[in-house]
């Protein structure tokens, strides 16, 4: 029976439509499917900050840069932390012999803090072990620090040309439609790098893993794809079925307990507030931050003030904000009081702690949460005095730190 004869039988026929669907050898079309591919790519390529125009060898430090940074993150979110990093480090021994904190501050909004203490140890691993060059196989780039194998075989693939599957999330999402593939992700990711690899060209590898992404981006897109000006709209198994949208499959992600907590601003007469680091493991580790209690689930309370700093000759008067300050972490949601008080000029910081005047804060690797917590605390006026940079700014990255 042919495939539109069991679609007009009706819905009972629909698993042995799938079957039928699924059961059609795509090896001999993969050559088309890829050059198809790679003509809408010539023809509609993104123009990014980082990538090489038509012509041009790419620059693997860019190229790796940029993939780091593009980990879970927006691509207009990304782009001008990428325009300031590349701009204040041109090269990766720049960037290798920048001192961290440097790098945190810089870094400070983008979220995910773990990969600007991985992209300054890659950097360093970069000019220790391979003389500031880019080693130019997957496996080499595996194992330097914060390459997974996704972003190795990115690197690998648009840097150098291997020939390699390269898919991020809008490779996967593209794919999993492409192929239909029942199975939930992740466990789907490693038959989708298998159905990617069925595609590859003989060469342009880079380019068919940035056509993946850029089809992803624009065309393919989470909700309402736009498949009639997709180039594989004849031959997408989800586009046939008319379900591409129920594509990837997904496995309901756990939601995190709620952790709850108190953090404290203390300012000094003077206009200045005191900070401390976090340590550099967990949790963004090695940011600033106002000190805080632990965020646990079983946060209590009345028991708060006892973890708030003490100033050597300073008593200060702890007076409770309004409301709390929430934000959601990969793995959890977060609820901090906000306490704050004030101390005289001349108090000095607890050992482990600084003061920083409030214009300085701009300076500073505040993570987003610390961010709202000082919007929540310091008064406009004292906003509009220096801090509205580092502050207001955070209320626009509120969705994308982690």
């Amino acid at each position: 029976m042919t495939v539109p004869a069991r679609i007009a039988q009706g819905k009972k026929a629909r698993p042995r439509k799938i079957e039928r669907i699924e059961a059609i050898p795509r090896n001999r079309n993969s050559s088309t499917d890829a050059e198809a591919l790679l003509l809408w790519y010539d023809r509609h390529r993104r123009v990014l900050p980082w990538r090489a125009l038509p012509g041009e060898k790419p620059d693997a430090y860019r190229v790796w840069l940029s993939e780091i940074m593009l980990q879970q993150t927006t691509v207009k979110a990304v782009a001008p932390y990428f325009a300031r990093f590349s701009a204040r480090w041109s090269n990766v021994g720049a960037l290798a012999q920048a001192p961290l904190d440097d790098v945190l501050k810089l870094w400070a909004g983008l979220g995910y803090y773990a990969r600007a203490r991985n992209l300054h140890a890659c950097a360093k691993a970069v000019v220790e072990r391979h003389g500031g060059n880019f080693p130019e196989s997957e496996a080499e780039l595996g194992a330097l620090p914060g390459i997974g194998p996704y972003s190795a075989a990115a690197i690998a693939a648009i840097a150098f040309g291997a020939r390699t599957a390269a898919i991020d999330g809008n490779g996967e999402r593209l794919l999993a439609r492409f192929f239909a593939v029942e199975a939930n992700l992740p466990a789907a990711k490693p038959q989708i790098r298998r159905l990617a690899e069925s595609l590859l060209p003989a060469a342009r590898a880079g380019d068919f893993a940035q056509a993946l992404m850029d089809l992803g981006a624009t065309i393919c897109t989470p909700k309402k794809p736009a498949c009639a000006l997709c180039p594989w709209e004849q031959t997408c198994l989800a586009r046939r079925r008319g379900d591409p949208e129920t594509f990837p499959r997904k496995a309901r992600k756990p939601r995190g307990q709620l952790r709850r907590g108190a953090a404290f601003v203390l300012k000094r007469a003077g206009n200045a507030i005191l900070l401390r680091r976090r340590a550099m493991d967990g949790l963004l580790g090695g940011m600033v931050e106002v000190p805080t209690t632990e965020w646990t689930p079983d946060f209590e309370e009345a028991n708060a003030l006892a973890h708030a700093p003490h100033p050597r000759c300073a008593e200060p008067k702890w007076r409770r904000l309004p409301g709390v300050v929430a934000h959601v972490f990969t793995h959890f949601p977060l609820e901090l009081l906000v306490y704050t008080a004030t101390v005289g000029a001349d108090a000095p910081a607890p050992e482990g702690m600084r003061w920083v005047t409030i214009p300085e804060l701009a300076g500073e690797a505040l993570p987003t949460v610390m961010r709202k917590v000082l919007a929540h605390a310091l008064p406009s006026a004292a906003i509009a005095n220096g801090a509205a940079g580092v502050l207001m700014d955070a209320r626009g990255r509120q969705r994308r730190a982690k």
